[in-house]
C-alpha cells in the first residue's frame, strides 16, 4: 500500500469535520511534508504479520495521530518558531488553537480504537500517551538545568520518544490479539532501544554531526536544554567549566570549552561506541524474536534489522 501520510487523515469523514475549517486548514500544514516514518514501520510490521488493511490503516493513523498531536504541544512549550520548514501551529493559528488541535487528534485516537473493539490496544494506547506528557514534565523540568545526567535524560526520552517506538512494533501483535508476556517484553525492550537510538542521534544533529536535515547548530543549548550528547561531554567536568560550555554560542567556542576539536572527536568516537553497544542489544532482542514468530512471518527480522542504521547512524542501509 502507497498511501502518503496526508491520507492517513481520512479514515472516517467525523474525524475532521467540515463545519471546523480552521481545524482542517491547520492539520493540512501540519501533516504536510510530514515523513510518516512511524506509519510506515506499522506498515512494515503488519505486512509481515498479515495483518488485514483496515486494522493496519487504523493503526498507522493513530500513531501518526499521536506523533503530530505531541508536536503540537512541544512546538508550544519549546516556543519553537518552525516546524517542517513551515511556521509552527501555535504561531499561525493561536495557542489556543494549538492546545485545541492536538487534544482533538488525541480524542480521535480513543474514538477510533474503541469501534475496533480490542480493550487491550485502547489500553495500551491511553497508558502510551500518559508516558508522552509525563516525559513531557520531566522535560520541561530540566530546561535550565545544566547538570543533568544521561540516566535522567535517557528516563526522559524512554517515556516521549521511545514510548510511540514501542507502540509501533507492539501494537499489530496487540492487534491479533497475540499478548504472549515474553514475546512483548522482548518487542519493549526493542522499542526502547530505537528510541534511544533515535533520540541520541537527533541531539547530535545540535552539533552539526550527520546533520543532513540542516538542524539549527546548538539550538538545544541556546533553548537552555542540554540533551544527551551534551550531558554525556559534560560529565566529570567541573560546576566552572560546565558554566563556560553552556554558554557557547557557536561550535567552535563549543569546541575551546572543552578543549578544543581533537578532544570533541573524541568525545564523540566514545558516545558512538556507546551507543553501538545499544545495537548489539537490539541485534540480540531481534534474534530473541525468531522464536515467537509464526511460519511465513520470518522476513519481518531483516526488514528490522536495519533500523539502527538509518535511526542512529542516519543513513540508508547497504
Amino acid at each position: 500500500m502507497q498511501r502518503s501520510v496526508i491520507d492517513l487523515k481520512v479514515y472516517d469523514p467525523k474525524d475532521f469535520p467540515a463545519y471546523l475549517p480552521k481545524l482542517n486548514k491547520l492539520y493540512e500544514d501540519l501533516f504536510a511534508g510530514g515523513k510518516g516514518f512511524r506509519a510506515k514501520l506499522i506498515r512494515m510490521m503488519s505486512s509481515n504479520l498479515s495483518l488485514d488493511a483496515k486494522a493496519e490503516l487504523l493503526l498507522a493513523q493513530t500513531i501518526e495521530f499521536i506523533h503530530n498531536a505531541s508536536l503540537l504541544h512541544d512546538d508550544l512549550i519549546d516556543r519553537s518558531h518552525l516546524r517542517r520548514g513551515k511556521t509552527a501551529a501555535w504561531l499561525k493559528y493561536t495557542p489556543e488553537y494549538a492546545v485545541l488541535a492536538g487534544d482533538y487528534l488525541l480524542a480521535r485516537v480513543m474514538v477510533n480504537l474503541s469501534g475496533h473493539g480490542n480493550i487491550q490496544l485502547v489500553q495500551y494506547t491511553a497508558e502510551v500517551i500518559s508516558d508522552l506528557l509525563e516525559g513531557e514534565w520531566l522535560q520541561d523540568s530540566v530546561v535550565g538545568d545544566f547538570f543533568v545526567t544521561l540516566e535522567q535524560l535517557d528516563r526522559i526520552h524512554n517515556l516521549k520518544t521511545a514510548s510511540l517506538f514501542k507502540w509501533c512494533i507492539r501494537a499489530p501483535f496487540i492487534a491479533q490479539e497475540r499478548y504472549d508476556v515474553e514475546l512483548h517484553r522482548v518487542l519493549e525492550e526493542m522499542g526502547t532501544l530505537l528510541g534511544q537510538l533515535f533520540q541520541r542521534s537527533d541531539d547530535l544533529l545540535d552539533y552539526d554531526i550527520r546533520n543532513d536535515e540542516g538542524k539549527a547548530i546548538l539550538g538545544d543549548l541556546k533553548s537552555g536544554y542540554l540533551n544527551s550528547f551534551g550531558a554525556f561531554v559534560s560529565q566529570g567536568r567541573s560546576r566552572q567549566e560546565i558554566d563556560t560550555l553552556v554558554k557557547s554560542k557557536n561550535l567552535e567556542e563549543f569546541y575551546a570549552s572543552i578543549g578544543g576539536k581533537a578532544q570533541f572527536d573524541q568525545k564523540l568516537l566514545a558516545f558512538d561506541e556507546m551507543n553501538k553497544g545499544l545495537i548489539q542489544m537490539y541485534n540480540h532482542h531481534l534474534e530473541r524474536l525468531k522464536t515467537f514468530l509464526q511460519p511465513g512471518e520470518e522476513g519481518l527480522i531483516e526488514q528490522l534489522r536495519p533500523l539502527t542504521e538509518i535511526l542512529y547512524w542516519r543513513r540508508k542501509p547497504s
